[in-house]
């Protein structure tokens, strides 16, 4: 009785007062659901809205992404951070072309396999697009079965939440139970101030009006530093560009060369220091800017191009890194 009570006042409560104008909610396909999943992976929907919006316009389908390189794809996802999900759906494009035919797999176990896809993913696709009921555990959906069974006194092991997430899936709707308990844990049961008088589930939670404990947000002090010395070669009214594969922050993307790449003679004819706050540490870079007679290509294993600051939005560039050579081409180009 309390699952069956549970999922109905989720699901109904969807129905009224669900995010139905978002994007991915509407001509739902397997790939749609999949795309967004993977973006909404520690990134929130006000991010991620205008990008799936670009994604979706230019690859619509399974089928129209299927010629589309890594850069294309990353180039697409500039600026949205955490790259390794973009490069996650272009392997995964190319095993779904290779091995299924241009078809999204059906089954749990098939869709699992699939890189950058985990359990909560999986099951997300299985219960919105192919209506099969499925449990999911995102950080959402954890708290709101920690706060509804056990009012944060007991904590609950990940096994013991993924039972109860399974105990109270709604297997007649469960697209629209799966959305719905989403969107409470987004918009209502919120990790510092829920509202629990908006809550469905409010009337048999555990927590429902108690003050919880909010936690506070990391100070910047707190996070971990990383410096970055990189140089902005100029000749010709073209940059340098040298593309990222020995890292992990920005790996797959083209940057500017680091400083220590090529031993110029000619002197820096200006510093200039930013500080990039990712979620989890900050990149504090120094930018050597340098004016060159000709065109180079240092001598080592990576790959390089010279391009033109007007093309930079046809390359797959990190945000602050498009910024620095937009800024400059507008100080010295125009």
């Amino acid at each position: 009785m309390v699952a069956n009570s549970f999922s109905k006042k989720v699901t109904n409560w969807y129905e009224s007062h669900g995010r139905h104008d978002l994007q991915w909610r509407k001509a739902i396909t397997p790939y749609r659901i999949w795309i967004s999943e993977i973006m909404l992976q520690q990134t929130q929907v006000v991010t991620v809205k205008p990008y799936f919006k670009k994604f979706i316009k230019r690859y619509p389908t399974l089928k129209s992404i299927r010629d589309a390189s890594e850069d294309e794809i990353l180039t697409l996802w500039s600026g949205l951070g955490f790259y390794k999900r973009a490069r996650n759906i272009f392997q995964t494009k190319e095993i779904i072309h290779s091995e299924y035919k241009g078809r999204f797999p059906k089954t749990f176990d098939e869709i699992i396999k699939l890189p950058g896809i985990g359990r909560s993913t999986a099951g997300a696709i299985m219960s919105i697009a192919h209506r099969i009921p499925t449990p999911i555990l995102d950080g959402n959906v954890k708290r709101i079965l920690q706060r509804y069974f056990s009012d944060n006194k007991n904590i609950f092991s990940e096994k013991e939440l993924w039972n109860l997430s399974l105990s109270v899936s709604d297997a007649a709707n469960s697209n629209l139970y799966t959305q719905g308990i989403m969107d409470i844990g987004a918009t209502v049961c919120s990790i510092h101030n829920p509202e629990c008088y908006r809550c469905p589930l409010s009337t048999n939670c555990s927590s429902a009006f108690l003050k919880i404990k909010a936690i506070k947000n990391k100070k910047v002090t707190d996070l971990k530093s990383i410096k970055m010395e990189l140089s902005l070669f100029e000749a010709d009214q073209e940059i340098l560009l040298r593309k990222i594969d020995d890292q992990e922050i920005w790996r797959g993307l083209w940057s500017l060369p680091y400083t220590n790449e090529y031993s110029s003679k000619s002197r820096a004819n200006k510093i200039q220091q930013i500080n990039h706050r990712l979620s989890h540490r900050i990149l504090e870079i120094e930018i050597n800017l340098k004016k060159v007679s000709k065109k180079f290509i240092p001598k080592n294993n990576f790959q390089y191009q010279w391009v033109k600051v007007g093309d930079v939005d046809n390359i797959a560039l990190p945000k602050p890194i498009e910024k620095i050579i937009r800024n400059h081409g507008k100080e010295n180009f125009l």
